[in-house]
């Protein structure tokens, strides 16, 4: 009677044992694509990292540029006021030259 009882545990434990390593495999596809989804987190953050500081430098650089071509304009402006100081000089010269 007891080796009938094993014959019929053995396809039994043959089939938990499958279950368990199925079960098993499942739980390890699982870890897995967790690892790569958070390896893809993980990417995605370093990107978006990598963005920030080259907006953060092009805003940086667009300034810059801003600042000087205020500079280059207040520049040219104040060469412009200079120049029509002169004129008006020249201009009062001349008349002073033409008056007896």
């Amino acid at each position: 009677m007891k080796h009938k009882n094993l014959l019929l545990l053995s396809p039994l434990a043959l089939l938990l044992i499958g279950c368990d390593a199925k079960k098993s495999a499942i739980d390890n596809d699982t870890e897995a694509k967790k690892e790569m989804l958070d390896d893809r987190k993980d990417a995605v953050d370093s990107a978006a990292e990598n963005a920030k500081d080259r907006a953060e430098t092009n805003a940086e650089i667009d300034k810059s540029r801003i600042e000087a071509n205020q500079e280059s304009l207040k520049a040219q402006l104040d060469a412009d006021k200079k120049k029509a100081d002169a004129r008006a000089e020249l201009e009062k010269a001349k008349i002073d030259a033409n008056e007896p």
